[in-house]
C-alpha cells in the first residue's frame, strides 16, 4: 500500500477535492491518504506547523497544494518536507508557473500548475462564507468538465503506481493550459469542447479581474464591482461547462474513468455500457 500525505496550506478550488479525486468511492486497497492542513491561513508559522505535522506521518509521497507556490508559506512547507527525502509534487495556480519550473529544474520537485483555478475575490465588503463557497463550487465545475481534475488524479495515480512497483517515480512537471486540460476532458462533441475551452479561458480572466480588484484598485466603490464581475464570470464559465456536459449526455458519450480496488483505472462511455 502506497502512503500519500497531502499538505494543504491556503486554498485554491482544487484543494477542496484533491484527496477525494484519488479514491472517489473509498474502495482502493493500494493507497492510503492522509491530509494535513493549515486551513485558509498560509503564513510562515501556520504553514511550517502543518509541514512539521506532515513529517510525522509515514508516507511515500507528499502532495503540497497551495496558491502561489513562491510565497513564503508554501516555500517553507517544501523546505521542511525536503528533509524527509521523499518525493514531492506541488499543485498550485497560475502565478506559480515560474517558481514551479525552477523547482523542477533545480530540485527535482514535481509540479502541476493549474491555469484554470483562479484567485477568489477576497475583499471584506464582498466576500462572505457563502460567496466563497459558491465561487469554489463554480470553479470546481470548470475544473471537472475541462479535464483539469482528470489530469491531476491521472498524474498522481501514475506516480503512485510507479512507487508501488518499486520504481523511482517520474514526477510530473506540467503546466495545465487549455490544450493540456482538454486532452483529458473526454469530451467528444466539438461544440462541447468549444464550450469547455471558452469556460477555461473565462476562468483565467477571472483571476486577472480578482488581482485587479484585490491588489490594484483603491476605494470600495471601485474594487467591489470588479470582484463582483469576476465572480459573475466564474458563474458564466460554470454554466458553459454544464452545457458542454449536457451535450455529452445527449450523445450518451460521457466518459467515466473509475478507480478499481487495485488502483487501476477502467473507462466506459455509454451510461449502460460496460467497462473497456
Amino acid at each position: 500500500m502506497v502512503k500519500v500525505t497531502i499538505v494543504k496550506t491556503g486554498y485554491i478550488a482544487t484543494t477542496t477535492l484533491i484527496d477525494a479525486l484519488l479514491d472517489e468511492r473509498a474502495s482502493r486497497e493500494n493507497v492510503s491518504v492522509r491530509v494535513v492542513s493549515s486551513g485558509c491561513k498560509m503564513d510562515k508559522d501556520e504553514a511550517e506547523a502543518a509541514a512539521k505535522l506532515a513529517t510525522q506521518v509515514p508516507t511515500d509521497l507528499y502532495v503540497v497544494i497551495s496558491p502561489n507556490a513562491g510565497l513564503p508559506g508554501p516555500s517553507i512547507v517544501r523546505e521542511v518536507l525536503k528533509e524527509t527525502g521523499k518525493p514531492i509534487i506541488i499543485v498550485s495556480d497560475e502565478p506559480s508557473r515560474k517558481k514551479a519550473k525552477q523547482l523542477g529544474e533545480e530540485e527535482g520537485i514535481g509540479y502541476l500548475v493549474l491555469y484554470g483555478d483562479p484567485m477568489i475575490g477576497a475583499k471584506r465588503p464582498f466576500l462572505d462564507p457563502v460567496e466563497m463557497a459558491l465561487f469554489n463550487a463554480d470553479a470546481i465545475r470548470v475544473l471537472s468538465v475541462t479535464g483539469v481534475f482528470r489530469l491531476v488524479h491521472s498524474e498522481i495515480d501514475r506516480v503512485i503506481e510507479e512507487i508501488e512497483q518499486g520504481k523511482e517515480p517520474e514526477l510530473p512537471m506540467i503546466v495545465v493550459n487549455k490544450t493540456r486540460a482538454l486532452e483529458y476532458s473526454g469530451l467528444k462533441n466539438p461544440y462541447a469542447r468549444a464550450k469547455a475551452m471558452a469556460a477555461f479561458e473565462a476562468a483565467r480572466k477571472v483571476a486577472d479581474l480578482d488581482v485587479e480588484g484585490c491588489f490594484k484598485t483603491q476605494e470600495a466603490s471601485n474594487y467591489i464591482p470588479i470582484v463582483a464581475a469576476a465572480h459573475e464570470l466564474m458563474r458564466a464559465a460554470a454554466m458553459l461547462c454544464d452545457e458542454a456536459r449536457e451535450i455529452e449526455k445527449a450523445n450518451d458519450s460521457v466518459e467515466r474513468l473509475v478507480h478499481f480496488r487495485d488502483g487501476t483505472l477502467k473507462r466506459k462511455t455509454e451510461l449502460l455500457g460496460k467497462f473497456e
